[in-house]
């Protein structure tokens, strides 16, 4: 199910009847899950099942599942399975036999395109890029070739390589930056790819998580052809 991004409050009334109903949760971070749900005042038993782990707890999930039990599973933030783990429980869970329900809210990459006033009716998910600087650069590229816009994540430690980078690519295309989405310092920056390389070129010290939009190759900013 989904789950906050930052934002708390963005939590959906459904998930937290889920959280309330099911016998167990699995998540990616036992201690996030148990944050959230202490926020709430909801007490459950906890299963870890994230990225290096996922089919070894998939397992587990069925086991109780076989029993006859329901199992809830959250990623850390946002919609499982987009740049999450949970896709791979999904796999598993639905060949043993047992029905996916989807409990829909927050996501990172609905939160950007909201914000990011285009017009694209192709958009294209990427989340994180490699960190090799060589991949990195020939997957932006290939993103950029085919026209269409085009959604990525970073951290704050690889966010102005990755403007950079994209600054020797395609340097006035559009570009709309989402810094801290939800969350109390949250910063959203437009213009060309360019000037938001320049702005985050400017600074000291750059923090948190950041979601890119990099427009359609044949739109403006305005969204106008």
């Amino acid at each position: 199910m989904a789950t906050p991004i930052g934002n708390l409050g963005d939590i959906t009334h459904r998930a937290l009847e889920t959280f309330k109903a099911v016998d167990v949760i699995a998540c990616e971070d036992t201690r996030h899950t148990l944050h959230l749900l202490t926020h709430f005042g909801i007490r459950k038993p906890l299963l870890s099942c994230r990225a290096r782990n996922e089919e070894e707890a998939s397992a587990r999930v069925i086991d109780v599942l076989d029993k006859g039990q329901n199992v809830a599973y959250a990623s850390d933030a946002g919609t499982p399975a987009l740049s999450d783990p949970g896709a791979v429980l999904v796999r598993i869970a639905r060949a043993a036999g047992h029905d996916i329900v989807p409990i829909p809210g927050a996501s990172a990459f609905a939160s950007i395109l909201s914000v990011g006033g285009t017009s694209d009716k192709t958009v294209i998910f990427e989340g994180f890029l490699s960190p090799k600087p060589g991949r990195r650069r020939s997957r932006l590229r290939e993103l950029c070739d085919t026209g269409y816009a085009f959604v990525l994540y970073e951290s704050p430690f690889r966010i102005l390589k990755l403007l950079t980078d994209l600054a020797e690519i395609d340097g006035d295309r559009g570009i709309t930056v989402g810094r801290e989405l939800t969350k109390l310092h949250e910063e959203l920056v437009t213009g060309t790819v360019i000037e938001a390389r320049d702005v985050f070129a400017g600074r000291e010290k750059i923090l948190g998580e950041f979601s890119v939009l990099v427009h359609g190759k044949k739109r403006s900013i305005s969204g106008d052809e």
